[in-house]
């Protein structure tokens, strides 16, 4: 593959240069050169060389180009510009190694990943702004697996929360209903609950500020839920764990699994913040404030750059903040707590566990323990975030704090004409912005579920109108792609610190930079071997993987540049997924698969391949559609997108 080539090649250089000038090397960057015709990489390392050689760059790199030894999957080396060093690959070495490694498993590294997103407050149904945490988080979960890496998925339920809260005082003070009457309506198959809750969450704001303008009732309510064993409890319990049923329905629909729902509720249970607020005081963490605004509070002093506050960490009523527990649950994930949950299976067919915190199976998989922890949190929690790194670095614990990492991103908005479709009423001023806002608390907002169903009702009339002769249910099956497609690639593709507006036309469109856009090259790529089985089936398909070790196939690539250009694209996907994991960015990856498609869509419309007289060029035409149609199903599957039957 070619980061592989790319280890060799630096490795290489650094030799060359520690040999022929008895020097310790530079770093060594390599770069896409801008024209295929220049080689696929190249190095401005001798530019850095020559400052230290005193000589010219042009001729640093004469003299390390002969220094250098050959390099499995390098063809040449090549003097360019000022002091460049280009490289051109063995172009059939790369096109199969990179179809060898496609065919096995990646090794596997040591250390596990723990990376926890989505964590919806389970009050409410699931919004839009959750569809973009669940989207990264989930792509950079496959990512991280393709890449070797085994992860662990967590999606954090606080569910003893202030939101939790409001709902449950609005069915006891605004609703008058009882434990039994809440178990009741969860039962009614008629009634939607998580969207019978968004209601009422909004009703719950709405109340406060007309009759309870100091949250009595809001404090009342979460001290009987942290008490447990009471009616107030149960309803929370009941409440929270039937919505968060809901939730997992809603990201099944965007093909995002979990491993483990940690519960905020077992965390206090269980005492976690006790053993790290004992672990905090003994080292000197946190310290009791005696006087100021924070008297009686204990506080974290942060050290951080743009931090100058003190962090209060324990209320001076004695309840912790809900940043102390955040940092019990990091030092729990990270396997410093010396403390554990107890496990049970939530969803069996999902193969989902929960926290508990009164019994357990002696029998579960092993969780937390992370080498790094990834939580993928919105920008707005940044603060949050570095309290929580401080706290783990203020215990000595210095590697693991590099390790905790905040993967943040901005907000989702939509476009003044999808809210509008979705029945937000707009100003005419509104309808001038370059997006809406939402708000769950007031009740205006997207339901990520109403958002799949219009996308899908879009979806099932293009496709029914493009495919007659299909069956309602394959139709179905087919705009359920699409849709997911559609969205799933609108809220990766912008780079993680844009703020995005949604738009329904821009999403579903089956041109230009799209989810559909790369489906229908997917599929086009699959309908080119289905069409030769249909015109020709005595074509032996073996003899597609068997091209790429005939002897012709290093000729065909060089003669075509372009057809090489499309090849070694598809070959970068390897290369591409590394700088997702170390940028933190999926749009990198979302990028290149549109490129890639843009590619392919080219090579198509340029070259005849079931019609091509020549027998030995279309069989390279055919290597090379099935080459590339590896890597693009490769590169939507990592950003969870399928390839449908038909478009």
């Amino acid at each position: 593959m070619l980061l592989d080539i790319h280890v060799r090649i630096k490795d290489a250089l650094r030799t060359a240069i520690s040999a022929h000038w008895n020097i310790d090397p530079p770093d060594v960057a390599l770069n896409q050169t801008p024209k295929i015709e220049m080689g696929e990489l190249a190095t401005p390392v001798c530019f850095e060389l020559a400052k230290r050689l005193k000589k010219a760059p042009r001729a640093v790199a004469e003299e390390l180009i002969a220094a250098c030894k050959a390099i499995d999957g390098v063809r040449k080396l090549e003097l360019a510009g000022a002091g460049y060093i280009n490289f051109f690959l063995d172009r059939a070495y790369v096109m199969r190694r990179c179809t060898a490694a496609w065919a096995g498993t990646r090794e596997t590294e040591t250390g596990k990943v723990i990376v926890e997103h989505t964590n919806i407050n389970p009050n409410k149904a699931a919004h839009i702004g959750h569809l973009r945490n669940a989207a990264i988080g989930d792509t950079f979960v496959r990512v991280l697996r393709a890449s070797g890496r085994p992860v662990e998925i967590q999606n954090y339920i606080d569910n003893t929360g202030v939101q939790v809260a409001d709902v449950i005082v609005g069915f006891k003070y605004l609703e008058k209903k009882s434990l039994a009457d809440v178990r009741a309506l969860i039962d009614d198959p008629a009634v939607k609950f998580d969207y019978y809750c968004w209601d009422l969450y909004a009703k719950a704001a709405a109340f406060y500020e007309a009759e309870d303008p100091k949250h009595a009732l809001r404090g009342q309510t979460l001290q009987e839920i942290e008490e447990g064993k009471n009616d107030t409890a149960l309803m929370a319990e009941a409440v929270a764990m039937t919505i968060v049923h809901y939730h997992l329905e809603t990201m099944a629909r965007i093909n995002v699994r979990y491993d483990l729902l940690p519960r905020e509720s077992d965390i206090l249970h269980l005492k976690f913040w006790d053993r790290a607020f004992e672990q905090l005081k003994e080292k000197g963490a946190i310290f009791l404030e005696t006087e100021g605004k924070n008297k009686d509070c204990w506080v974290m002093r942060l050290d951080t750059e743009g931090y100058d506050d003190d962090k209060v960490i324990v209320r001076s009523n004695g309840t912790v903040t809900y940043v102390g527990k955040d940092i019990a649950y990091q030092l729990w994930k990270l396997g410093l707590l010396h403390k554990d949950f107890l496990y049970e299976p939530f969803d069996p067919e999902r193969h989902v566990w929960v926290t508990s915190s009164t019994e357990g199976r002696p029998i579960h998989p092993a969780f937390g323990h992370g080498a790094a922890v990834y939580n993928v949190i919105d920008v707005r929690q940044s603060y949050l975030q570095t309290v929580v790194r401080q706290g783990v670095l203020a215990l000595g614990y210095e590697e693991e704090a590099k390790h905790s990492i905040h993967f943040s991103y901005e907000m989702v908005a939509l476009s003044p004409a999808c809210a509008e479709q979705l029945g937000i009423e707009l100003s005419a001023e509104d309808r001038k912005r370059p997006h809406i806002e939402v708000s769950g608390r007031k009740g205006q907002g997207v339901k990520a579920d109403d958002l799949l169903n219009t996308l899908e009702n879009d979806a099932r009339t293009e496709v029914g109108t493009r495919n007659p002769e299909l069956s309602p249910a394959e139709v179905n099956e087919i705009a359920h792609q699409i849709a997911v497609g559609a969205l799933r690639y609108f809220l990766l593709k912008f780079t993680r610190n844009a703020i995005i507006a949604f738009d329904f036309k821009e999403a579903l469109n089956f041109d230009g930079e799209t989810g559909p856009y790369l489906q229908y090259a997917a599929v086009r790529g699959n309908n080119i071997m289905q069409k030769l089985k249909e015109s020709a089936p005595d074509f032996d398909f073996t003899s597609i993987p068997a091209f790429q070790s005939d002897v012709k196939l290093p000729i065909l690539l060089a003669e075509s540049d372009d057809i090489w250009e499309t090849v070694y694209i598809a070959s970068r996907l390897d290369e591409i997924s590394s700088q997702v994991i170390s940028a933190l960015e999926p749009a990198t990856l979302a990028k290149y698969a549109f490129t890639l498609a843009q590619r392919f869509s080219l090579f198509y419309h340029r070259y005849r391949i079931i019609s091509e007289e020549d027998p030995d060029k279309r069989l390279f035409y055919l290597t090379v559609v099935e080459f590339v149609r590896t890597a693009l199903t490769k590169a939507l599957d990592l950003m969870g997108i399928d390839v449908p039957k038909r478009m």
